[in-house]
């Protein structure tokens, strides 16, 4: 495997392609920004036992945690600040989705009574980054209500991604068997989310006049 990705793994380019490739995947879903990250932590796993020039040519695992982490922190306040200033165009865009605006009803309720899970969860599904930095954008909820769960969800994502790719490569080698199934964990927790992100929220108490 490293053979054939030695070309970016083996560089400290491939901390920029990584950060890039996260920082953007708020605005283009479709980028392998998870692929990058767990590819490269299988390659640093890999050169964790060797020596000499062999360990200098793979990415060291904390800095490539941190900067996944750091690049999916970035993009989602990039993501909140542009909808934020879209203002009337984007809720336009927002009321027609009853998707969006569910999600965006459900994201409020959570930061206002100081509970952001939400954003870590919408983190790991398909587009949920998306859906929840450009809702709270939309809806000019406060920077302080959502920057603090936007860095729990970017080192979240991060760690189990970073995660999934070391302990791989450690198991089961550097090969495209350790990348598939930790490509499989990263995508089963995708799912795992977007079907919480769906899942209708609960019908409050009922009074009785």
């Amino acid at each position: 495997m490293l053979e054939s990705v030695g070309s970016l793994t083996g560089s400290p380019w491939i901390y920029a392609v990584v950060a890039l490739s996260v920082l953007f995947d708020v605005f283009l879903p479709v980028l392998p920004s998870g692929f990058l990250v767990i590819t490269a932590a299988t390659a640093a796993a890999a050169g964790s036992g060797a020596a000499g020039q062999m360990a200098r040519e793979v990415p060291d695992i904390m800095a490539l945690l941190l900067c996944a982490a750091t690049a999916s922190v970035l993009g989602d306040l990039v993501a909140y600040r542009l909808a934020w200033r879209g203002g009337e165009r984007l809720s336009r865009a927002i009321a027609r989705s009853r998707r969006l605006t569910s999600a965006q009803e459900r994201l409020g309720a959570a930061l206002a009574r100081g509970g952001g899970i939400l954003v870590v969860i919408a983190r790991f599904a398909p587009a949920g980054r998306s859906v929840v930095s450009l809702g709270a954008g939309a809806a000019h909820r406060k920077v302080r209500e959502f920057l603090p769960w936007s860095i729990l969800a970017g080192v979240a994502w991060a760690a189990y991604s970073v995660g999934l790719g070391y302990f791989g490569g450690q198991w089961l080698g550097a090969t495209w068997l350790a990348t598939g199934v930790s490509l499989v964990a990263l995508f089963g927790a995708g799912a795992g989310a977007a079907y919480l992100m769906r899942r209708p929220r609960p019908a409050g108490p009922q009074t009785t006049g």
